[in-house]
């Protein structure tokens, strides 16, 4: 639907989605997650202690971070793909009416749905998925196969696709607001995480922590794979590494010095997700 209707920016933009669906509902069971690092910095404030104070988790259009592309704004890529997908719903919506971004994790992995973006995640209540819309492949691919809970065709095709471990993930867009208090059923940390500020910060807010078994990399492992984000990369995470060892701490640490490109950094994070990973639970 055009905007300009008498339906909220979040209404048009699930009925657009919608009328671009198809195949029968989707089955009990998978989890929304928002994958995020949560050691990073929103402004001057630490972004667990800025969620903890605002009481919802905002899009990159209203924090100006990300682990993906810096593009949130009018003009910029994540605001062109995301008028493409929705309609132009939200063209002239205000950042705060934006959806959240996160993923439908259809592998029960312990990391969540799309570890890409973030080594901790909030698991969502199984209200959310209502109000969410959904993708396949990411967003910035320009996809064509589009899904909402009633009409939910992805997952065979995420299973078939054989993407790589990163890139295969069912982009999940949440419409209207995530409410820690009301819409979160846990916080997921890192377990490299206990301990530090990172756990203090998410003391504060008013949902559950729960710990996934964490993400670590020895460099002799790294140095294994130079053709995944390129040599530099491998050149930086060896620099940043203590002893021999990556894990979501020490890429904060080096975050938050402000000395190494974010964009680097970046690189690194996905090498050590991509090869560090916890392994996922045996099957019952």
């Amino acid at each position: 639907m055009v905007a300009g209707t008498s339906w909220s920016a979040q209404q048009q933009a699930l009925r657009h989605v919608a009328a671009r669906s198809a195949g029968a509902p989707l089955a009990p069971g998978p989890e929304l997650t928002v994958n995020f690092h949560p050691d990073r910095m929103a402004g001057d404030r630490p972004l667990l202690r800025r969620m903890a104070e605002d009481g919802v988790y905002y899009s990159q259009f209203v924090t100006g971070t990300s682990n993906g592309g810096l593009t949130a704004h009018p003009g910029g890529d994540r605001w062109r793909w995301e008028s493409r997908i929705f309609g132009g719903a939200y063209d002239h919506a205000p950042a705060h009416e934006r959806p959240i971004y996160g993923a439908l994790n259809h592998r029960n992995s312990p990391v969540g749905g799309a570890p890409r973006f973030g080594s901790s995640y909030f698991r969502l209540t199984a209200g959310t998925l209502e109000r969410t819309s959904f993708c396949y492949p990411d967003s910035s691919t320009q996809p064509s196969a589009f899904a909402v809970t009633s009409r939910f065709a992805l997952i065979a095709m995420a299973e078939a696709d054989g993407l790589d471990a990163l890139d295969g993930h069912i982009e999940a867009h949440v419409h209207g607001p995530v409410r820690f208090d009301r819409d979160v059923e846990a916080l997921v940390l890192d377990a490299g995480y206990r301990g530090t500020d990172v756990e203090e910060a998410a003391r504060a807010l008013p949902c559950p922590i729960q710990w996934h078994p964490g993400f670590r990399l020895t460099v002799q492992r790294l140095r294994q794979h130079p053709d995944y984000r390129g040599q530099e990369c491998v050149d930086l995470g060896v620099r940043i590494a203590v002893d021999g060892c990556l894990d979501p701490w020490v890429i904060g640490r080096a975050a938050r010095t402000g000395r190494y490109d974010p964009q680097a950094l970046k690189k690194v994070w996905h090498c050590l997700a991509r090869f560090g990973a916890p392994e996922p639970a045996p099957n019952p």
